[in-house]
């Protein structure tokens, strides 16, 4: 039974739900089209969102974050997702996939050392998984960290590392042993990114999100002491993986629905205004009809996002839900996009018009922090796995 989160009572919640939506609404809308000619958010920007928590906003209020919990993170996920979706990149692992190995697997010393920093903004985190050879199968991974003495010595390379280029401290998944049936052999590190041995590429080009950064990274010798060792435990790793990456599976459909609100509210107000033979379109049944999909998706990925938050809160479903979650919102928000620019007709197309954009940024959902294929094995294999269990 969920009562609420006693950190963050409904009322201060509300509270901040709503300046999230004033500041997305006033501030970073008007805005769309800079970040995006630049590929850059604003320094502005970036400070004020510092100024609101929302470096912190999932970081428990012990370590100087808002200490808000998956059921509110994923009503403020739907509100970044009316935006760009590269204002929420910039401080998304902070509070998600990087800051959550800590928040749920660091020593105390690694939580006070790191954590207020990253709330704050100070640091920002990359969360330094994918491989060439790895990217929604951790297991498949090639970095490698041996022990030197009380150090570890970590070699090996990174690629679409989001944040790479201003990063702080990377949080680096790392192979210690051979997989066995015991342990994966994966062990996790923080790694300061001024520490020598580690090479930043160049931002890398990509098909939309102008703003986020990602870039490869490159670990060479690399020695950090013992205290990086999350939880300083060697086993503790690929678990931190699959945890974070199961919470941000959540937080990725939930900002899904927020796109695919603003697909459909661009839809509304063009279909409203726009004519066709002195006729508005929004009076033609067809383009009605592609309305009505589009909403019914909104709705119902919403109400699952909200299910599944609950679920993870709870402790009810941790795995099996987060991906159903982001398979059905990644993929529901592409269909709504797509519908979207087929309303706006020829000017869907053009560059400065918001559902073009739209339409590229959301490609990327159905592909990180595990493709829509993996989101699949992972609901069906675990589906099965407890039927046979339940037959047995």
């Amino acid at each position: 039974m969920y009562s609420g989160n006693p950190d963050v009572p409904s009322d201060v919640f509300a509270d901040v739900l709503k300046q999230v939506g004033d500041f997305v609404k006033h501030h970073v809308m008007p805005r769309e089209l800079e970040i995006m000619a630049t590929d850059a958010i604003p320094e502005d920007l970036r400070r004020r969102a510092a100024e609101m928590g929302l470096f912190g906003y999932a970081i428990p209020q012990e370590w100087g974050g808002l200490g808000l919990d998956l059921v509110q993170d994923v009503e403020l996920a739907m509100e970044l997702g009316y935006t760009s979706l590269s204002l929420r990149s910039m401080f998304g692992t902070n509070n998600g996939i990087a800051g959550q190995v800590l928040v749920n697997f660091g020593t105390d010393e690694q939580k006070a050392r790191w954590l207020p920093a990253m709330a704050s903004g100070e640091v920002v985190a990359s969360f330094a998984l994918t491989e060439p050879g790895a990217g929604s199968n951790p297991a498949g991974l090639r970095t490698t960290a041996r022990p030197d003495g009380d150090a570890w010595v970590i070699d090996g390379a990174k690629c679409f590392i989001t944040n790479a280029t201003d990063a702080d401290l990377f949080v680096v998944f790392a192979r210690t042993a051979p997989a066995s049936d015991v342990s994966p052999g994966i062990s996790v590190f923080l790694v300061p990114a001024d520490a020598a041995g580690i090479e930043v590429g160049a931002k890398d080009a990509k098909m939309g999100q102008e703003g986020s950064r990602t870039a490869d990274v490159s670990f060479t010798g690399v020695k950090v002491g013992a205290d990086a060792l999350v939880g300083g435990a060697g086993d503790v790793g690929y678990k931190a993986a699959m945890t974070s990456l199961a919470r941000g599976r959540v937080h990725i459909a939930a900002l899904s629905v927020g796109t695919a609100q603003r697909a459909l509210d661009e839809s509304l107000a063009y279909a409203a205004t726009a004519t066709q033979g002195g006729e508005c379109i929004g009076d033609f049944q067809l383009v009605q009809a592609m309305i009505a999909d589009q909403q019914t998706g909104v709705l119902a990925g919403r109400a699952l996002v909200r299910q599944t938050a609950l679920a993870w809160v709870t402790g009810e479903d941790r795995r099996i839900s987060p991906s159903a979650a982001k398979l059905f919102c990644t993929e529901m928000v592409g269909r709504v996009a797509d519908l979207a620019v087929q309303v706006h007709g020829g000017s869907g197309y053009m560059r400065e018009v918001a559902v073009e954009r739209i339409y590229r940024d959301v490609r990327l959902l159905r592909l990180y922090e595990g493709t829509s294929e993996i989101q699949r094995l992972i609901v069906g294999g675990g589906l099965v796995r407890q039927a046979k269990r339940d037959l047995s």
